[in-house]
């Protein structure tokens, strides 16, 4: 046996599919639903040696077959709900303010359900920016549609032109396991690229990060015995030198639940 063979085999761990709905006026694939995952948080995936593998909804009018979101979640190990639009606010029980916030009830509906087959299974989960958001939705919290019209303040959370380069501080809540993952960094730089974010936190969730500015929430967990957290910025977008927090003790923490949870 070769030392190739003796390594342990890598964690699979699914992504959230994002989605370009049929659009009969694109130039390319036109009339066509794309399912994709942005290269980034592949990439921050892959970073520790575990596979990345995008979960396509099995919903739509191409529909064949009869695998699942289930079938995913009892092959994969962790699941990144990842980035992308926002959430429609029929989501958590409300009409959009505006016709620019509608979002997109489909993918929600979709990552619901992701979400809880890999609950139902013991399996790890992570969110990211709007993953947060849906995590929170999911188990009965709710969102600020708009930051800047329903609660203006000083701190500008997403910026069309710095986009991803568009950051701003984060403090860690004393005592949770967010602050134990980044022992010795109460405060950090991170990105922001969020117009929404959560207004009513839901039942069994705990706030691990905030905003010290305007105290908006940033990183949320639901205590218990399976991984089940999520953060507002991009750990995927953060880059080496320029002052951010480095996120590998959160990709580390995340890949260790899932490892845990395999072997259990």
């Amino acid at each position: 046996m070769n030392a190739r063979d003796k390594r342990p085999e890598r964690l699979k761990v699914g992504i959230s599919a994002c989605f370009f709905h049929a659009d009969p006026e694109r130039a390319i694939f036109t009339g066509k639903t794309l399912q994709y995952v942005e290269q980034s948080v592949a990439h921050w995936v892959m970073a520790s040696g575990a596979l990345a593998v995008m979960i396509p909804s099995p919903a739509g009018d191409t529909q064949k077959g009869d695998a699942g979101l289930g079938d995913y979640a009892d092959w994969l190990d962790a699941l990144v709900l990842e980035g992308g639009s926002d959430m429609a606010p029929q989501s958590y029980g409300e009409e959009p303010l505006n016709e620019r916030w509608r979002g997109d009830r489909i993918r929600d509906d979709y990552e619901r359900a992701l979400l809880a087959a890999f609950a139902a299974r013991g399996k790890p989960v992570l969110g990211i920016c709007r993953g947060l958001q849906v995590m929170n939705v999911a188990h009965g919290g709710t969102l600020l549609q708009d930051i800047d019209t329903l609660r203006p303040g000083p701190v500008r959370h997403r910026d069309a032109v710095s986009y991803d380069r568009n950051l701003h501080a984060v403090e860690f809540v004393p005592g949770s396991r967010l602050a134990a993952v980044f022992e010795g960094t109460p405060k950090a730089t991170v990105n922001s690229v969020h117009h929404q974010g959560i207004k009513d936190l839901a039942a069994g969730f705990v706030v691990e990060a905030r905003c010290p500015v305007d105290g908006m929430i940033e990183a949320i967990r639901k205590p218990g015995p399976t991984f089940m957290a999520a953060v507002q910025w991009h750990p995927e977008f953060h880059r080496a030198g320029e002052g951010t927090l480095d996120d590998r003790p959160l990709l580390d923490d995340f890949l260790a639940a899932a490892r845990a949870a395999q072997t259990a």
